[in-house]
């Protein structure tokens, strides 16, 4: 074969095994020529810090992992149009070269659309406002956007000399995520977009791979991939694509308001053994690491700041026992596995109704035997190759040399971890009343209606204040006889506080399930003018659904007076004065110079237990290197600063919904009913990282909306013995 002819089918086809080269065929991926069983774990660089890095992608690969798998967020990338972002916590260059450093392969996950419970689905707010865009469609704006940030981070990856091809750890990339079903929804112009999205990635020329995960009709070369808790029955699109499983869910999101989910590693292991078993030839951990939703990049909206999922590394970065152990003995199992699993189809034989050998025996003399157990309650004693089994209910064992037993999915030979969260260091706070705004503040502005409420915030605050006079006729019979109107306000969410003459009426908030929400009330006016202020606050843009760019935040009303003399009054209609943000956020009160800008309150004339509190301290970092967070359960809701930096949003008294049930898991956690701590905050630990702290002097500021107790937080060390 000439070398014209050979440099043609590297360029055109995956049939090119020259050094340095990615391909595929039916069995696995092909690296340098040799298949691989390629096992891999999502670890987003954002939801830790770089300082963590290291270790988390250590403990990766100790635990048998080959491969670090990360979506690439374009909001915290190029947060504003053509001003991009690639430092501290978006470092994605460093993040890549550690993974490459510890010998680990990446799986770089473009999208741009990436949806991960975070904000808007990882697309920047200011897209939204694009003349003409509609997201992920066949619509010009939009890929034209699109377009140039993909290309912007194939260029950095290319420039950095990152891709295999060029030498680099990244084997595979991804673009767009879990499209299928909204294709499906969205119609012919949604088929359009996934050919375009495929030809305009395959024609980036980045040498490895692209996927698209959740997309049966995922156009050549590109491969189809599944997402879900199992994938065992899970087929390409061609017969000639490999079978990969881009996200095994270890677990499940918290959100507020909800219960802990969780899933059991018996079931967890057994899945993935199941897929292996059945052709699969790579699988990803999603998520191996979760972290956190630092700042305000939790999505949903209602997600929880902790995005700990459960996962075999928890959100501290330490260990999860037993699923980090007995994950790596399957691990080891699997890959004593791999010459007869890339080699051969299995033979299959029932060896009893629920009970299964599936046999991978090359011509080279290589030979590994899965016996499974489906019986969800039972166990069995079978007979394989004249040798007796036990075998527990749901259950896998596998044979390297389909003679000796070194791993079962359902024998957890590993204790549970006891996680321990002991306080080192309670504080003595000051405080500040924040502000209730009036329609004649500075710096507001006047609309005739009501107006979205990201429409005016561009999303830089979760809080808008919405503003009008109501005028009281005197000669109302109610103001005499104490029968007051009922005030009704209709809200896209997430949550409002209601202020009558500067004085709280009422707190209302949505949720996950339901982000809308109504206040409904009797409210006590005077005679003459009265100044209505709402607070709107927004906890979270939407990341998932058909159009979920669209979906609206704020009060968009009605807004109405009942039981005047006139009837009931629409004030929809009023001109409304608004005001974008929080006094003390524009004061920046959570910096050391903001705060020394303002006079707050000490000792007796601490504010305590009041809504729309400010408070801060100062605080020694104790000694040594355990992970650090604050117990906010005596708290309601608001924001977290350490020195500056956002720990994220509390919603600490949010309780999670009654109705846990500690599941018997096989096959019942695809209802997600394996759920801890009902009846208890959604949320009580928040994590600090250690980076982001001085040896002493930390200024700790906390905006409290509802009214909590500050007295009550504490600084813990969390340990796991």
């Amino acid at each position: 074969m000439s070398k014209a002819v050979l440099l043609f089918l590297c360029l055109f086809s995956w049939v090119c095994f020259a050094t340095d080269s990615v391909t595929y065929d039916r069995k696995a991926v092909i690296i340098n020529g040799q298949r691989r069983i390629l096992i891999s774990g999502s670890i987003h660089y954002p939801r830790s810090t770089p300082q963590m890095w290291p270790g988390l992608i250590q403990k990766a690969k100790d635990g048998g992992l080959d491969v670090i798998d990360t979506y690439v967020f374009w909001n915290g990338h190029e947060p504003s149009p053509n001003k991009y972002h690639f430092e501290d916590r978006y470092d994605l260059v460093k993040f890549i070269k550690l993974v490459q450093q510890a010998g680990l392969y990446v799986h770089l996950r473009i999208g741009p659309y990436v949806c991960a419970e975070w904000n808007l689905g990882g697309f920047p707010v200011w897209l939204k406002f694009v003349p003409g865009i509609s997201f992920r469609t066949d619509n010009e704006p939009f890929k034209e956007a699109m377009q140039k940030f993909v290309t912007k981070i194939v260029d950095l990856m290319k420039f950095e000399k990152l891709y295999h091809s060029q030498g680099g750890p990244i084997i595979m990339s991804q673009i767009e995520n879990e499209y299928g079903p909204t294709e499906w929804e969205i119609g012919a112009p949604g088929k359009f977009y996934t050919k375009w999205a495929a030809q305009m990635a395959v024609g980036l020329g980045t040498g490895v791979p692209w996927v698209m995960c959740k997309q049966e009709d995922a156009p050549d070369p590109v491969i189809d991939t599944c997402n879900g808790f199992y994938c065992e029955n899970f087929k390409p699109n061609r017969d000639y694509k490999p079978k990969i499983w881009t996200e095994v869910w270890s677990g499940w999101y918290a959100e507020f308001g909800g219960p802990r989910p969780y899933r059991p590693v018996e079931d967890l292991a057994f899945s993935v053994a199941k897929f292996v078993q059945n052709g699969g030839s790579m699988f990803n951990y999603y998520m191996y690491h979760g972290g956190t939703n630092f700042a305000r990049t939790s999505g949903g909206p209602f997600i929880a700041t902790s995005y700990d999922f459960d996962a075999p590394i928890d959100e501290f970065g330490l260990v999860r026992e037993p699923k980090w152990s007995h994950l790596k003995e399957l691990h080891k199992a699997i890959k004593m596995c791999e010459p007869a699993l890339v080699s051969v189809d299995p033979t299959v034989t029932w060896l009893g109704k629920n009970q299964e050998a599936r046999v991978f025996k090359s011509s080279s003399g290589s030979c590994a035997a899965f016996l499974g157990n489906y019986d969800t309650s039972s166990s069995a004693m079978v007979s394989f190759w004249n040798t007796q089994y036990h075998l527990p209910p749901w259950s896998i064992s596998i044979l390297p040399d389909c003679k000796s037993v070194v791993f079962n999915t359902a024998e957890v030979g590993v204790r549970s971890s006891n996680i321990q969260m002991t306080p080192v260091t309670s504080f003595g706070w000051q405080s500040y009343k924040e502000e209730i705004v009036t329609p004649y503040a500075q710096d507001t502005i006047t609309k005739n209606g009501l107006v979205e409420q990201v429409h005016v915030t561009w999303d830089t605050t979760d809080y808008l204040w919405y503003m009008t006079d109501i005028k009281i006729d005197p000669s109302e019979g109610f103001l005499k006889s104490g029968e007051w109107p009922l005030l009704t306000i209709f809200s896209a969410g997430h949550a409002l506080h209601v202020f009558i003459n500067g004085q709280l009426f009422g707190t209302v908030y949505g949720s996950l399930e339901n982000p809308k929400l109504t206040f409904s009330k009797y409210v006590q006016l005077k005679a003459g003018d009265n100044e209505l202020a709402i607070l709107s606050v927004a906890i979270g843009l939407p990341n998932v659904g058909l159009y979920f760019d669209t979906w609206n935040v704020g009060v968009l009303g009605p807004v109405t007076l009942k039981g005047l003399q006139e009837g009931t009054r629409d004030m929809s209609g009023y001109k409304w004065s608004y005001k974008v943000g929080l006094r003390g956020e524009l004061m920046n009160l959570h910096s050391v110079r903001g705060s020394n800008s303002v006079r707050w309150a000490k000792g007796k004339w601490l504010v305590e237990k009041e809504p729309l509190t400010w408070y801060k301290t100062t605080f020694t970092t104790p000694g040594g290197n355990e992970p650090l967070a604050l117990d906010l359960s005596t708290m309601g809701k608001g924001q977290i600063w350490v020195n500056g930096r956002s720990i994220g949003r509390y919603f600490s008294g949010y309780i999670a919904h009654s109705g846990c049930n500690n599941c018997t898991y096989p096959g019942i956690f695809t209802e997600k009913k394996c759920l801890s701590n009902c009846g208890e905050s959604s949320q009580r630990w928040y994590h600090v990282p250690r980076e982001w702290l001085l040896s002493s002097g930390n200024l700790l500021v906390v905006f409290e909306e509802f009214g909590g107790n500050p007295g009550g937080i504490s600084l813990v060390k969390r340990t796991t013995v």
